[in-house]
């Protein structure tokens, strides 16, 4: 049960608390941009670059400048880079 909640985050680099403030981050942003986007919808005129700017600032945390943490080694320490 252990390895459910902890593969995805040791496999970029994060602990299980860690990783889950950062998808919490980027998830809350989501929500803001969407309904930045709804608003948009009806009114054009507002929010006119919010979504596609979320979209590439999220990109470019998530895979284009993303640094990764070397994973911890056996006595759970960070490895040294």
């Amino acid at each position: 049960m252990n390895r459910l909640f902890n593969e995805h985050p040791q496999s970029v680099g994060e602990s299980y608390s860690e990783h889950m403030g950062v998808a919490f981050g980027f998830g809350w942003r989501m929500v803001l941009a969407g309904l930045a986007c709804l608003v948009h919808a009806v009114l054009p005129f507002l929010f006119v670059k919010t979504g596609s700017r979320t979209i590439t600032e999220l990109h470019d945390r998530m895979v284009a400048n993303r640094v990764r943490k070397p994973l911890p080694d056996a006595a759970g320490e960070r490895a040294a880079a």
